[in-house]
């Protein structure tokens, strides 16, 4: 257990390596209580929105997710974040732990016209269930139910309380997330256990989603870094009238960016790098540190992403990993690091 934004969290229940692998060929299920809900309801919510993110939320229907970002007026990342669409002008963000207060301040400090903002965090509860076996075992745990579309949401009532299942996730897996009052959380984990589905922890929860170099808010993200910058474009609407961060960003995009979050692959065996360790060229002149860095279980080899200088590297470039005074050879390669 280690402390994590004012919780206790589990690194890991067995170990990270069997945890990883539960997910990657069954089933597992992660706590993620400590991530934000907040709740947005009024007439103004979808073009409020729309200004305060990075994607179209107008593109959203009844019972869609889309992930994007809050911006800052330079264009950096104060978080990135999923939001579902509950219905018309109704609208629930899922935000990362460490950001809620700071979230909730700065579109507090934006709100205007009609518009209700409820951070509910602290009731309400979240477990992610993540593996190819997902599906069935909420058909199992629900008597019956069938899971929403990918990147859908239902939210709707089980007996007598409500809750919020939403396909989306963190890992590469197909799965789902199960948003309810605390009070019940304990019981949908019970049920989790009793089907033999396998408790994660943050040791694997990290290792799968950096196979999939799916970014981490305060590593791989930052406001200092852009999503253009990130590699992330594909998740900001340029061509939206008027958003938060969208000048900034429609200039660098012009421009072109400078360095960019690249995956490293080690070609040799080593000790896993670790975030901040130093990224060379092959003549040793400094490129860049990690941001991200472990080893993958899924490939046996360390992994990891870094900005680096876009006019000096590119996919395929063969690097060098600095790990405890020893240089590994590595190269750049295509995201993600993992397929099936």
């Amino acid at each position: 257990m280690v402390p994590f934004t004012g919780w206790e969290m589990p690194v890991m229940y067995s170990s990270i390596i069997d945890e990883h692998k539960a997910v990657r060929e069954h089933v597992g299920v992660f706590d993620i209580s400590h991530m934000g809900q907040l709740f947005l309801k009024g007439d103004d919510a979808e073009s409020w929105l729309n200004r305060m993110l990075a994607n179209d939320v107008a593109k959203l229907e009844d019972g869609e997710a889309q992930y994007t970002f809050l911006l800052n007026d330079q264009g950096g990342v104060i978080d990135d974040l999923i939001i579902y669409r509950l219905a018309e002008n109704d609208y629930l963000l899922l935000v990362n732990a460490a950001k809620i207060k700071e979230d909730v301040d700065w579109l507090t400090q934006h709100l205007e016209g009609d518009l209700q903002l409820e951070n509910l965090s602290d009731d309400w509860a979240g477990i992610a269930v993540q593996g190819p076996d997902a599906s069935e075992v909420y058909f199992k745990m629900t008597e019956g139910r069938t899971l929403p579309a990918r990147n859908h949401v239902d939210d709707l009532s089980h007996m007598g309380h409500r809750m919020i299942v939403c396909r989306t996730g963190y890992t590469g897996e197909d799965g789902f997330e199960l948003f309810c009052p605390a009070s019940q959380a304990s019981s949908w984990w019970s049920l989790l256990m009793d089907e033999g589905v396998a408790p994660c922890g943050l040791g694997a929860r990290d290792s799968l989603r950096l196979e999939m170099c799916y970014p981490l808010n305060g590593s791989d993200l930052s406001p200092s870094r852009s999503p253009l910058e990130a590699g992330l474009g594909m998740f900001v609407a340029l061509g939206k009238e008027r958003f938060i961060g969208g000048d900034a960003l429609r200039d660098q995009k012009e421009q072109g960016v400078s360095e960019r979050l690249m995956a490293i692959q080690l070609c040799e065996r080593g000790a896993p790098p670790r975030p901040g360790y130093p990224v060379h060229d092959m003549e040793g002149r400094p490129l860049g540190e990690l941001a991200s860095g472990g080893l993958s279980p899924s490939l046996g080899t360390g992994i990891g992403l870094a900005y680096l200088p876009t006019d000096r590297v590119k996919v395929n470039t063969p690097v060098q990993i600095e790990i405890r005074g020893k240089y590994l050879s590595a190269k750049v390669v295509k995201k993600p690091f993992y397929r099936k």
